[in-house]
């Protein structure tokens, strides 16, 4: 640290270093005070620009985090910890690729750096890499033994392979060591396997008063607890639990509802009426599952993944990355606008750059799902690049899918989940969305429900595989028999057989009013 502060005068040094210390523990304001008098004295000092992005990246200014670590990376290109730090920024960002390219390039540099190996198998892991992703995290444990966070994702890595007890077994070792450690009290809870006990309970409400326990401690921490809570039948205790801990992220979590809808309507519109697409019938290949989290796309996803054409690929970063490749060709023009000009010859070599990238999950089977929740903002894409795909969307009652969505820690780009006016407003979006291409491309797009497959399962999943153009086959009913990995929140329940008192609404009663009200839903009465 010493050596990257060099040029800094004595005031600045020790302003940097606090910087540093609350960007760590997540606290941008008092970082970015700390380093406000610093930016002006030393614009271009490379270890300024770094926290500086860091700041940024935390305020959800993903773009401009990347371009000031880009500036600091020119200034220091042989060293490791910036291309770490340009790994993390752009892994955040959505830019996986990007990511992993700049965090393996960090091992080459010091491939003894525990962390940037920790990174890696983050960024690998979200792409859906896992064997890879395995192996970088196991160079990470062996280099720092004691990397709990390496050995936490291990264990996430074995849940999604069903291995339930190894994986509570791991976490349990973990908070044996580290008692705040939020991850492991989350992947328990997350397992769904088994209940928290009042030990539990106590040593978790312990747990976030101690002085050791991080901001992102005391968030994951914050939803096991109030799965704890729910399990025993506290209600009013779960959804204060929930609220303090989603109140905790906001604060980490930016965005914009407005500028989202704007935002997501301009995408829309640049597809309507349909353009001439791709003039070759490409993507009969791939079926496209979106829907909101936390809607049962994983279990369709499993469904499907358990006919012996189909490879379940998961949430793959593919299709976004496409189109955001083609933004930064045409040098930052936004997709509204490219898209209007788009020739059909563009249209189809963009569908084969997603096939492109796709076609490691063809290997074995001819067909593969792509799960990728948030795509229903690029449906008029998919059909002007993949006029060939199947698109289903996965809808479930709106006040269960909010309300679970506000149950779940879901990742940085979720900021939409922190509270019941921004989740009404991400449904309203989603739903009006959906509605109108569906009504443009029939026959193309599906439109799934949840609770009639719930409640009446083999006539909709073969209406399903008929959609999809796969004949019916038993397994896709026995989907709970599937072992594949599985990386979602839902892993656990997807193997198991499916059930109907999922509704979790009904127990909060009244208390849920407030939701009820932003989604402009009938307020709750006995």
């Amino acid at each position: 640290m010493n050596s990257r502060l060099q040029g800094l005068g004595p005031t600045a040094t020790q302003q940097v270093m606090i910087a540093a210390q609350a960007l760590d523990a997540g606290r941008a304001d008092e970082a970015d005070r700390q380093l406000e008098r610093v930016l002006t004295a030393y614009p271009n000092h490379p270890e300024v620009l770094r926290m500086k992005a860091g700041i940024l990246s935390l305020r959800g200014q993903h773009h401009d985090a990347v371009r000031l670590m880009q500036h600091a990376l020119v200034q220091r290109p042989q060293d490791a910890l910036y291309h770490n730090t340009l790994g993390s920024l752009l892994g955040t960002a959505g830019d996986y690729e990007g990511a992993i390219r700049a965090l393996r390039r960090t091992c080459e540099l010091d491939p003894k750096l525990a962390m940037a190996w920790y990174n890696l198998g983050v960024m690998l892991t979200k792409s859906v890499r896992n064997e890879e992703a395995t192996e970088a995290l196991q160079r990470a444990v062996t280099l720092a033994p004691d990397h709990i966070g390496a050995r936490a994702l291990l264990a996430d890595l074995l849940r999604t392979r069903g291995q339930v007890e190894a994986a509570a077994a791991e976490y349990r070792r973990l908070l044996s060591v580290r008692p705040t450690f939020g991850l492991a009290w989350w992947g328990l809870a997350d397992l769904r396997t088994q209940r928290f006990d009042a030990n539990d309970i106590a040593q978790m409400q312990a747990a976030l008063k101690r002085p050791d326990a991080n901001e992102n401690d005391r968030i994951a921490i914050g939803f096991a607890l109030a799965k704890a809570f729910d399990d025993e039948g506290s209600y009013a205790q779960s959804l204060q639990a929930l609220t303090t801990a989603n109140a905790t992220a906001q604060r980490y979590q930016a965005w914009d509802a407005k500028r989202f809808s704007v935002g997501v309507k301009s995408v829309a519109d640049a597809f309507v009426p349909p353009p001439a697409g791709s003039p070759a019938p490409l993507g009969s290949e791939v079926i496209f599952i979106v829907s909101l989290p936390r809607s049962g796309s994983t279990l369709v996803e499993q469904i499907l993944a358990s006919h012996s054409q189909v490879e379940g690929a998961g949430e793959l970063p593919d299709l976004p990355q496409v189109l955001a490749e083609e933004t930064q060709r045409l040098g930052g023009k936004p997709i509204p606008q490219w898209a209007r000009e788009a020739t059909p010859a563009d249209w189809q070599r963009l569908g084969q750059r997603y096939l492109e990238r796709t076609a490691r999950w063809r290997s074995e089977r001819p067909v593969f799902t792509d799960k990728l929740p948030n795509n229903w903002i690029y449906l008029g894409a998919i059909r002007a690049m993949l006029p060939g795909a199947r698109i289903v969307v996965v809808r479930r009652d709106p006040l269960e899918t909010c309300f679970s969505c506000y149950r779940q820690p879901l990742d940085a780009s979720s900021g939409y989940s922190r509270s019941f006016e921004a989740l009404a407003s991400f449904w309203h979006d989603f739903d009006q969305n959906v509605s109108r291409l569906a009504t443009l491309h029939p026959g193309h797009v599906r439109e799934h429900s949840y609770e009639a497959m719930v409640a009446d399962p083999e006539p909709h999943i073969r209406q399903l595989l008929a959609f999809c153009g796969l004949p019916f086959e038993e397994a896709c009913v026995n989907f709970h028999e599937n072992q594949r990995t599985v990386r979602s929140p839902s892993a656990t329940q997807v193997r198991q057989p499916m059930r109907k008192d999922t509704a979790r609404s009904q127990r909060y009663g009244a208390l849920l009013n407030p939701l009820r009200a932003a989604l402009g839903l009938p307020a709750y009465s006995e």
